[in-house]
């Protein structure tokens, strides 16, 4: 019995052993992984996504490397310019690992070594620019960076694809004076434009208000045109008539009187010179409604005939010719005075519309009409 037992152990610790050897004898590697594999302490093959299977105990694995693209961002650091100003730079940068040997065995942290590299490499590019050159120039610096941490990283299985600043920080009293001298900057330029467009805005107002005033005088001068052709035309049929209808002295003379109340309409008239030609008019309107008189002895004033009944008419018509025949007969006495009042009977001499007035010797001058009365028609 004592026997079997160790038998039995014997066979349970061999089945342990051959499991754990298998165990180890075969490793699984991921796709985005690479496996170095050292046999005894030496580098033997690096293996790639998938089983494997290794010799257990004289082989095994050294180092898993992450063969996807890595993104690393580095703390701020802080840069002197070309000009002495100090600011804070903050890079990321993207790289791949293309060899896993030589990232294995060629530099001891590849991680710390790209950020050093990208350090030392970041204030050698932006320390020989000024501070307005290295916020202008990102696409440059990211350039030069990328350019010079791949010739670097090229030994160590490395691939650096992208390199970029996220922030270029200048100190604080540099940023106040920045963001003055830009909104001094900004008002300047709105200050412009304004002047601008309120110059065009004088341009354009000066423009319309010359426009318009071309306009309204072309309108003025068309509607004088019209107006004067329109006054051309009513006065040529206006004589046309006239010369058609053979007017009178009689109508002449009432259209003469008719005119006369137009001269004192003014408002600035003190005083009214009444034409010698009235006189005249009134002989002659006198002399038409009254249809002739007999003149009475020499030297008086002509005797009035019998009034005659009025014929049925108008107001307006009775009043105008009675105002007519009033004026006549004082007319008629003002120059019967004038006649008998002349020193040592001699007559006073006679005014030139007297003169034009007075009838031929043998003629008898028209007796005015009677208030209300109508001329007889000739």
């Amino acid at each position: 019995m004592p026997g079997t037992i160790v038998l039995w152990i014997l066979a349970i610790a061999i089945l342990l052993f051959v499991i754990v050897t298998l165990a180890k004898a075969i490793t699984i590697v991921r796709q985005s992984d690479a496996l170095i594999i050292e046999r005894l302490g030496k580098y033997n093959r690096t293996l790639y996504g998938g089983p494997h299977g290794i010799i257990p105990f004289f082989e095994k694995p050294r180092l898993r490397v992450d063969l996807r693209e890595q993104v690393v961002s580095f703390p701020p650091q802080g840069v002197i310019t070309e000009d002495n100003l100090t600011v804070d730079v903050d890079t990321v940068v993207y790289f791949t690992v293309t060899d896993p040997r030589a990232a294995t065995y060629e530099i001891a942290n590849y991680l710390g070594a790209v950020e050093q590299l990208t350090i030392t490499t970041l204030r050698n590019v932006v320390g020989s620019l000024n501070l307005e050159q290295a916020l202008v120039s990102r696409d440059t610096i990211n350039a030069k960076l990328m350019t010079e941490l791949d010739e670097a990283t090229g030994r160590w299985g490395i691939k650096v694809n992208r390199v970029e600043l996220k922030a270029i920080d200048p100190p604080p009293s540099l940023q106040d004076a920045m963001e003055k001298q830009m909104r001094a900057e900004r008002d300047r330029r709105a200050a412009i434009l304004t002047a601008e467009g309120h110059k065009q805005s004088q341009i354009l107002v000066a423009e319309g208000a010359r426009q318009s005033e071309i306009l309204k005088a072309d309108g003025d001068k068309q509607s004088q045109v019209l107006r004067a052709q329109g006054e051309s035309e009513a006065i040529q049929t206006v004589f046309h008539a006239i010369h058609a209808g053979a007017p009178d002295d009689k109508l002449l003379a009432y259209q003469y009187l008719q005119t006369l109340p137009k001269i004192a309409e003014g408002e600035s008239s003190k005083m009214w010179i009444i034409p010698s030609e009235m006189t005249e008019a009134l002989k002659g309107i006198a002399g038409g409604f009254a249809g002739g008189g007999q003149a009475g002895p020499s030297g008086s004033a002509p005797t009035p005939p019998a009034p005659v009944p009025p014929k049925p008419s108008s107001s307006a018509a009775e009043a105008a010719a009675a105002a007519v025949a009033e004026a006549a007969k004082v007319t008629e006495e003002a120059e019967a005075e004038a006649t008998t009042s002349s020193v040592g009977g001699a007559p006073a001499p006679a005014t030139r519309a007297e003169q034009r007035a007075a009838p031929a010797e043998g003629t008898i001058p028209p007796a005015p009409p009677a208030p209300g009365g109508y001329p007889p028609n000739e």
